[in-house]
């Protein structure tokens, strides 16, 4: 199957008050493995940023004067998305900014409609209820390094979310590693060798002990003692298979 991991970065929070995408981010993953295919462009805005969410990435109008405008991109982000099924942290806000983006070159588009949509965010919550389930707290939970992550960024927060959901769904986080040497994992880890089982009979006296421990059992429960009776169907079941 094949995923992309997505974030934005925008001007402000609300879409409905003319904020712009300034930053998309994007990590493909396949069969649960990162490929170190990704999609990143920076663009411009046409309008001022706020204070409050250049803060959060640390860019400026100025910083994207000079970037590619929405429109220019989108063919070429929408066939990076193409059947793949979307991840993203909070991915009402990232979908919602891109389908105003969307909107506004006319290309009016649901992508919740075009592409399977799973929120990390709602996973969390599911899975951590009470807890606190922001990108970082998750980095923390799971052992995911974000010590890069003094500013947000599109396309670091979505490697770093790419880590986190692989940790959170039990699997792997790590590039394939073609011809990794016999009996190591990719990722460096050596996989344990199969050892067989030792299996050691219980001596006379543990015998006894056990008995005598059933026994005690059986006076106290006045005579039901489910070991007795399991040990005592496990003999009609060798008798019955034997036959």
């Amino acid at each position: 199957m094949r995923q992309i991991v997505l974030d934005t970065e925008t001007t402000g929070l609300e879409p409905s008050l003319g904020h712009r995408i300034i930053e998309i981010g994007c990590v493909e993953l396949v069969s649960r493995r990162i490929t170190g295919s990704t999609f990143h462009r920076y663009l411009n805005p046409e309008r001022d940023i706020d204070d409050g969410a250049s803060a959060v990435h640390g860019l400026s109008r100025a910083d994207l004067a000079g970037q590619p405008k929405f429109a220019e991109i989108v063919d070429e982000m929408l066939a990076f998305i193409e059947d793949a099924e979307l991840v993203a942290h909070n991915a009402s806000f990232d979908l919602g900014f891109l389908e105003a983006e969307l909107s506004r070159c006319g290309r009016p588009l649901r992508l919740a409609e075009r592409c399977h949509v799973l929120d990390t965010l709602a996973l969390a919550r599911e899975m951590h209820p009470g807890q606190r389930n922001s990108l970082d707290a998750l980095c923390k939970r799971y052992g995911v390094d974000n010590s890069r992550r003094e500013l947000h960024g599109a396309l670091l927060d979505a490697r770093i979310l790419a880590d986190v959901y692989l940790a959170m769904t039990g699997g792997q986080a790590t590039l394939e590693l073609a011809g990794a040497p016999s009996g190591q994992r990719a990722g460096g880890h050596a996989a344990r060798p199969a050892v067989p089982l030792r299996m050691l009979p219980a001596s006379a006296e543990e015998l006894r002990a056990h008995e005598e421990m059933l026994a005690l059992i059986a006076r106290s429960s006045g005579g039901r003692c489910l070991w007795s009776e399991s040990e005592a169907q496990d003999r009609q079941d060798g008798k019955d298979g034997a036959s």
